[in-house]
């Protein structure tokens, strides 16, 4: 079995450096991290998990609970989280809620008891109403894409999503756009809703319960009934927003469905800018949210507080998105 004085001896180096490297918990040069890296890849060392938790009292594992792993905006996190945890050496824990609150809590409960050293929490829906859990856990805590209503008792980094919201709005009203359908996953995307609205309220137009038609989840096949039905209803509406891209996607082959044109008929934005929505037909137009940059600056906080850095203080960081024109949309006929 290769040791650790192994790797010290072919990376030049002691064997406490060769320890700060793989614990990450000291500074150490880049060069000097670059040798030992080599060194470790070069022998195929693997840690002693068992003995430096037993000797040190940590886990070097990160937990992260999120909704799902099935919508591509969690899949971007989970990598991303990863990644930045593999960097300094942790390992990642993952826990899913599936839109089940008592498995949310079951899921905190044991995350929380030692098994990780720190704990990331994304998205808000499964778990807002157990911030005292989250904050008497014992263990670091960060939260990411929280959506209603962010704490300012827990370090928050999270998207402006009513301003998603807005930027959708905004861009289809400076298309001219003033027949509004929208499709959105409700109570959880109400903010990016709210959104919406005050983009066209700008203008003195209203955006009518009516037209906010509600999704009983996030997929292509929800934004698909549910934007076919309205149509079928009477509804005439010259763009539609919906609340993820994935509903967009659906809400697009309803449209076509109905034998109507995307953009020609009826624009269509959405919300993620996910990898499927630059390569729909036509190409989605959609409000990109800063997924990756907020999964970093998540990780990095938590990071700090484990490695010597001090906690990280609560309080709220909001990340801008942004709109990404492609052809799902135009200016009104």
């Amino acid at each position: 079995m290769v040791t650790m004085r192994d790797v010290a001896v072919r990376a030049g180096v002691t064997k406490q450096t060769v320890s700060n490297v793989v614990r990450g918990r000291v500074v150490v040069s880049e060069g000097t991290r670059a040798r030992v890296e080599a060194a470790i890849a070069e022998l195929g060392y693997t840690p002693n998990l068992i003995a430096r938790s037993l000797a040190t009292g940590t886990t070097m594992t990160v937990g992260l609970i999120v909704p799902t792993v099935g919508n591509p905006f969690y899949s971007e996190v989970v990598e991303e989280v990863e990644a930045q945890l593999e960097r300094r050496g942790y390992h990642l824990l993952m826990a899913t809620t599936r839109g089940d609150e008592k498995r949310a809590r079951r899921h905190l409960s044991s995350l929380s008891s030692r098994s990780v050293d720190a704990l990331l929490v994304a998205d808000d829906f499964d778990l807002s109403e157990d911030l005292r859990l989250l904050g008497e856990c014992g263990l670091p805590v960060v939260l990411c894409a929280w959506e209603i209503d962010p704490p300012d008792t827990l370090p928050v980094v999270t998207i402006d999503y009513e301003r998603a919201g807005y930027l959708a709005g905004r861009h289809l009203r400076d298309l001219g756009h003033q027949r509004l359908l929208t499709v959105a996953d409700l109570p959880a995307h109400r903010v990016r809703v709210q959104g919406v609205r005050r983009a066209f309220a700008e203008d003195g137009l209203g955006v009518p319960d009516t037209s906010v038609l509600a999704a009983p989840g996030t997929t292509p096949e929800d934004g698909y009934e549910v934007t076919l039905a309205a149509l079928r209803a009477g509804a005439r509406p010259t763009a539609v927003v919906a609340s993820t891209d994935a509903l967009a996607l659906g809400v697009m082959a309803s449209v076509r469905r109905y034998g109507l044109r995307v953009p020609e008929d009826i624009s269509v934005v959405g919300i993620d800018d996910i990898p499927q929505a630059a390569h729909a037909h036509p190409p989605l137009t959609t409000v990109a949210l800063p997924k990756r940059r907020m999964a970093q600056e998540a990780t990095a906080l938590l990071l700090r507080t484990l490695t010597g850095g001090g906690p990280a203080p609560p309080g709220v960081t909001l990340l801008d998105p942004g709109v990404q024109v492609r052809a799902s949309s135009a200016p009104v006929r």
